[in-house]
């Protein structure tokens, strides 16, 4: 019998109603914090699980496509998994031990070790926290902080950290002193309002100018924390030539960079770290969701040089958790050993493939995003018409509307906007740059890099301005200069993406939601996702996208021929 199936069952204490499942939810929905979340979503009581199949207490069985929020990398109760937990069991070793030494633990400590960047293996440290991805955060916090005598930290719009203190100040949303938000490379909603290639670059130059201003106001940063593709803000990856420009940035300023891998890591993206796409070696390394095989593991791995704080600097008591270390280092080696990270990469891009001729049709998708099998659809109100964008970032936008193609723009923290060459600059005379020199005559060897990106452009073809270019033919037709500001997207409809979550439960899927808005459905399958699987998934999705668009007054336009909704998948690696 394959693992993803569950034979029949019979419980005494069910009844055919599904009476039992609503009186469990009645006693939780008395007795239960304010504060739970997925328990008002998702009204199920699972009973049984197995890799992506779980059943309830009523008898309804679903697809599971949040897996434990990217816990469960295996899917439930893998066979690996069971059989490592009974061995601990079947040993009479001690369950939990602190952080002394035993077989279990060496035997996690060496399979982790082996899949890591080996930039980092090779004189990595890894510190056992409490069993949590938020208090491993709050250790790498710690560890930095420590390590360079500084309390700065850097911290992107968007992310998610975590809900203790210091986590949390770190995650976007918060306001915290000391942590200084940067703009995080988001596509499809653009903080500069050019996206692409020249919106990440963007971001990375804002974060070096302000780094170097020393009016700018930045409290000296003890690390940079980032997320390679972030989750809860909305399946939002990062360019892997932001990620390396980051690390230049971090590197050249003796900057610790923290890599927040609690939800990518373990095959996730299509690579074991997802640092991995890019080549990035990061200082820090914050571990946990599928490193426990499903239950409570979190670490942090870090160069040897930052190993300087002293005994008891972070602890917890259940640092030593022997059943989570005997599931971890299943999971690991058997991810590792079935290249289930490559499978992820495969299966995941034909998820997006299909997601996005689905799309096309569809005003209602905004976008389809992800990286291997991490998936999302950002849901909009496209009747309502775009969100003006506004602030300082956004006025990088205005001016493609009066600028000419080739016209050049300067974006920074205090930003001044503006064609160079043709019209005045704020306090220089005539097409003259606020270096005293015209656009022509600036040398490129005059200006800081970043200064020098925006006079090249990222493709290096001279003094076209970073934010001009030629001009190009959007998909509809209509001609935009290429890296110059575009329209806005129409605002989130988190109600839309509350009404596809119902609809998906209604036909079997459970899926989560996240972004800014909470109207991003997002995508977590388990790793061992069968092709069958794969075309279930997308076909409820499919129906569950239909239905909540008709009822929510909007009518979707229809595919063209050429994009019909999910062809059959083709043969691939089936486990």
């Amino acid at each position: 019998m394959a693992v993803t199936q569950l034979p029949p069952m019979a419980l005494s204490a069910v009844s055919d109603d599904g009476g039992a499942t609503q009186g469990i939810l009645r006693r939780q929905a008395l007795r239960e914090s304010a504060a739970r979340t997925y328990a008002r979503a998702l009204p199920i009581v699972p009973v049984r699980a197995r890799g992506m199949t779980v059943e309830g207490a009523d008898g309804r069985r679903y697809l599971d496509c949040l897996s434990g929020a990217g816990a469960l990398a295996l899917g439930h109760n893998h066979p690996v998994v069971l059989d490592a937990i009974r061995a601990v069991l079947h040993s009479e070793a001690p369950l939990q031990v602190l952080d002394l030494a035993t077989p279990v633990k060496d035997a996690f400590t060496d399979e982790l070790f082996a899949t890591l960047p080996p930039g980092l293996a090779a004189r990595a440290r890894v510190q056992f926290c409490g069993p949590a991805g938020t208090d491993a955060v709050e250790a790498a916090l710690k560890l930095v902080r420590i390590a360079t005598g500084r309390d700065g930290l850097l911290a992107f719009s968007g992310a998610y950290h975590g809900m203790t203190a210091g986590a949390l100040a770190a995650s976007g949303g918060a306001s915290a002193a000391g942590v200084t938000r940067l703009p995080f490379p988001y596509d499809y909603r653009c903080p500069f309002g050019v996206g692409g290639e020249r919106g990440a670059e963007l971001s990375a130059c804002w974060a070096e100018t302000l780094l170097d201003d020393p009016k700018g106001g930045v409290p000296d940063p003890a690390g940079m924390i980032l997320e390679p593709v972030q989750g809860e803000g909305g399946v939002i990856p990062a360019p892997d030539g932001w990620l390396r420009r980051m690390r230049e940035i971090t590197a050249a300023r003796s900057i610790p960079l923290i890599a927040d891998e609690v939800q990518t890591g373990v095959g996730r993206t299509g690579a074991f770290w997802a640092v991995d796409h890019s080549g990035v070696v990061p200082d820090v390394m914050v571990l946990s969701k599928a490193i426990g095989g499903g239950l409570p593991l979190a670490v942090v791995v870090y160069r040897e040089e930052l190993d300087i704080w002293p005994p008891g600097a972070h602890a917890g008591t259940f640092r030593g958790n022997q059943l989570a270390m005997a599931a971890g280092t299943a999971t690991l080696a058997y991810v590792r050993e079935n290249h289930l990270s490559q499978r992820a990469a495969v299966v995941g891009r034909r998820m997006l493939e299909r997601l996005r001729r689905f799309a096309a049709g569809r005003p209602q998708i905004g976008e389809v995003r992800g990286r291997g099998l991490m998936i999302g659809l950002e849901l909009v109100a496209p009747e309502t018409g775009p969100i003006a964008e506004t602030g300082p970032i956004a006025e990088a936008g205005a001016m493609a509307e009066a600028g000419q193609a080739g016209a050049a723009a300067r974006v920074g923290p205090a930003a001044r906007v503006g064609p160079v060459a043709d019209a005045a600059w704020e306090g220089a005379p005539g097409g003259a740059t606020p270096y005293g020199a015209s656009q022509s005559e600036v040398a490129l060897d005059e200006v800081t890099p970043c200064e020098g990106a925006w006079l090249t452009g990222a493709e290096g073809e001279g003094a076209r301005g970073a934010l001009g270019g030629g001009v190009r033919q959007t998909p509809g037709g209509e001609a935009s200069y290429a890296g110059v500001a575009r329209t806005a997207a129409p605002p989130a409809a988190p109600a839309l993406a509350a009404a596809v979550q119902q609809e998906c439960l209604r036909r079997g899927l459970i899926v989560e939601l996240g972004g800014r808005h909470n109207a991003v459905i997002r995508l977590l399958p388990p790793l061992t996702i069968t092709d069958e699987q794969t075309e279930a998934v997308l076909d409820r999705l499919a129906d569950a996208l239909d239905a909540a668009i008709s009822t929510s007054g909007t009518r979707s336009g229809e595919l063209p021929p050429a994009a019909a909704p999910f062809a059959p998948p083709s043969a691939g690696n089936r486990r």
